[in-house]
């Protein structure tokens, strides 16, 4: 009986119970492709480092967890010293830039040989590797959504560049040009931004760890194994990622409690005389509050499925069809929270309006006008 009464109080005002809805929606909205934008991009670069096939990265001292944010400061040198080094195979520096012209990408600048020798070499799909200073690579993903053939003039970093190869992605940056070439265009010749080291047998990674770290001057470099590396790339080591997604929650948050405050409020100003009925009839405060908060309840639940429907089709049909590199990643988890959190934020806006209704008088409510 309840329930019914309660759908026929949100039939009874439409205008007013889809704008709730669609208000939460919004917020489960913002917090799934927000977040789902952010960790994807994260796990997408996490997925590319994997792909490169080292067993051992080697930093600049003081280096940021996002690769490609510290520039170039170390000697490439250090690469011949490392290959010294025993059950070390193969060391391919690697310069990184990161372009902000357009969407914010990483260039590589590599060495082909040693590259190929610590990926298992690239696969192309067109075309085939640099064969001039001013040759690039891109991967299919960038070609596909950019319409780039063989041969074409690409710009990377205000200098054109001919495409040589399309290659399979997933092997580190979605664009590389030679080393030389990226050093001298951001001035830094003799410059790598990481080492990345492949061993004979990757059981031996704690062994070689320790053994780059006692070099004399190398004691402040950052060397890791990958996996230890790639388990740092979480947004809770991102910096700035966290907080970030926080305040994105906040503001969905926010969003959502004030609709549901205004909403449940203004129900229970229009509806004092049935509360008068009701409680004249016997109906306790427990149950008025137990009637306010299942509305709003039903009013979430309406918005968290309008919410990830919306945000379904904003992926699929405006974001990854205009930005088809963008990785966006809407999994359970977050499907799970930005549920929590629109019904946790929901009630939460109800709370006053239902104890008004709770408290007020039943005499005075069925006089009300």
């Amino acid at each position: 009986m309840m329930n019914k009464m309660i759908l026929a109080n949100l039939a009874h005002r439409p205008l007013r119970s889809c704008i709730s809805i669609v208000a939460i929606g919004l917020e489960v909205t913002m917090i799934l492709l927000i977040v789902g934008l952010s960790v994807g991009m994260l796990n997408d670069a996490r997925k590319r480092q994997a792909g490169i096939g080292a067993d051992i990265i080697v930093l600049p001292p003081a280096s940021s967890a996002i690769v490609g944010v510290t520039g170039a400061p170390a000697p490439i040198k250090i690469a011949d010293i490392i290959r010294k080094l025993p059950h070390v195979t193969v060391v391919a520096p690697v310069v990184m830039q990161i372009n902000t012209a357009g969407a914010i990408e990483i260039i590589n600048g590599i060495d082909l040989t040693n590259y190929d020798a610590l990926t298992g070499g690239f696969r192309y799909l067109e075309g085939g590797p640099f064969e001039s200073p001013t040759d690039a690579l891109v991967d299919d993903i960038f070609a596909r959504s950019h319409h780039v053939k063989i041969g074409q003039e690409i710009e990377i970093l205000n200098h054109e560049f001919r495409v040589s190869g399309i290659v399979e992605h997933g092997k580190g940056a979605r664009k590389f040009v030679p080393i030389k070439t990226l050093q001298d265009m951001i001035g830094a010749q003799g410059k790598a931004s990481a080492f990345y080291v492949k061993l004979d047998d990757p059981s031996n990674v704690r062994l070689v760890v320790d053994e780059i770290k006692d070099v004399p001057g190398m004691e402040s470099y950052v060397v890791r194994s990958m996996n230890d590396y790639l388990s740092t790339m979480t947004p809770a080591n991102t910096p700035g990622l966290s907080s970030f997604i926080r305040v994105v929650i906040g503001i969905s948050v926010i969003i959502g409690f004030m609709v549901i405050f205004q909403a449940m409020y203004t129900a229970v100003m229009e509806r004092t005389r049935e509360i008068g009925i009701l409680k004249s009839l016997g109906a306790s405060k427990l149950y008025i509050v137990n009637v306010i908060f299942r509305e709003t309840i039903l009013l979430a639940l309406g918005g968290i499925v309008t919410g990830i429907i919306f945000s379904e089709l904003m992926r699929q049909f405006v974001l990854l069809h205009f930005w088809p590199l963008l990785e966006i990643d809407i999994n359970l988890k977050w499907l799970i929270n930005a549920t929590i959190i629109a019904i946790v934020g929901a009630l939460v806006g109800a709370i006053y309006p239902a104890f008004k209704a709770a408290r007020k008088d039943p005499i005075e409510a069925l006089a009300y006008e």
